[in-house]
């Protein structure tokens, strides 16, 4: 697998689109139920409906993140390996398993364990912010902050916290009028991770952020992939077109959440974003 060619975005994704997936397809719930009041005010003011021919875009994202990393798929290999190779900007592939990956971000030695609740859908999205030359730089920034000496933070984990907050925000139809406009989803989707990281990257450099700060961090990302997706997905739009000479991260007019709380003391959990029947554990809390 090491050897192997690396994989674009667009090449993992044709392959997710011709792969059988029922087994996945069958565990998505692609809206947030409601019910009684919840329901009736959901139907007169919240957001507009997701649009039916875009509605197969979203059962696919929805059914990656269904879908487990499994040894004996090529390409879920390539995209590990790829992900590997672009973080530590080595020619080189790694072991399957291994402590390396701890040094990525990951909680051990199998990034497959972190994965539950986000599946491929994970990797897919950090496959799709290493790959992509407009935020290749924003990643690779983002990743030698989180090897910071007071500063740090596991990445990849803090990785697939962000997937599961961008999915949490399709289900409860937070995206579909982004998604309408565009006629997107998965498109919107990689650009609302890229924008919620940007934001993280913003709050935890500039406010001096640790990883005592991550509940509240990760509580600010998730008022604004919800409440404020189109603001946060400008700022990213004016951060990869910003002139090459400004150089390093300015300050871009960022969503600022009004969350409340006491910081790291309020613990946010991510139980029920994919599938309402099956409770996360560990992984589904960076700390």
């Amino acid at each position: 697998a090491g050897a192997a060619a690396p994989i674009s975005f667009n090449e993992a994704l044709q392959y997710f689109q011709t792969a059988d997936l029922s087994e996945c397809r069958k565990k998505v719930q692609a809206t947030v139920r409601r019910q009684g009041l919840a329901a009736l005010l959901h139907f007169l003011f919240g957001p507009p409906r997701l649009q039916p021919q875009l509605q197969g875009e979203r059962e696919l994202a929805l059914a990656m993140a269904q879908c487990g990393l499994d040894d004996n798929e090529r390409v879920h290999m390539r995209i590990l390996q790829t992900i590997y190779k672009k973080l530590t900007r080595s020619r080189l592939g790694c072991p399957r398993y291994g402590a390396h990956w701890e040094e990525l971000g990951f909680q051990g030695v199998d990034p497959g364990t972190d994965l539950r609740g986000t599946g491929m859908l994970g990797l897919m999205q950090l496959l799709y912010f290493v790959m992509d030359a407009r935020t290749l730089p924003l990643a690779l920034k983002i990743f030698k902050l989180a090897q910071h000496e007071t500063q740090n933070f596991p990445f990849c984990l803090m990785s697939v916290n962000i997937t599961r907050l961008v999915i949490q925000a399709l289900r409860e139809e937070c995206l579909s009028r982004e998604c309408n406009r565009r006629q997107q989803v998965i498109a919107v989707l990689n650009d609302l991770y890229a924008a919620a990281f940007l934001q993280l990257y913003h709050l935890w450099k500039w406010q001096h952020k640790t990883i005592a700060d991550s509940s509240f961090v990760l509580k600010e990302l998730e008022f604004s992939t919800k409440k404020k997706p189109k603001q946060l997905l400008k700022s990213l739009e004016a951060y990869v077109n910003r002139s090459p000479v400004a150089g390093g991260l300015q300050h871009p007019a960022l969503p600022s959440a009004s969350v409340g709380g006491s910081r790291a003391s309020e613990e946010i959990a991510f139980t029920g974003i994919c599938d309402p029947q099956v409770e996360l554990e560990g992984e589904a809390r960076l700390i």
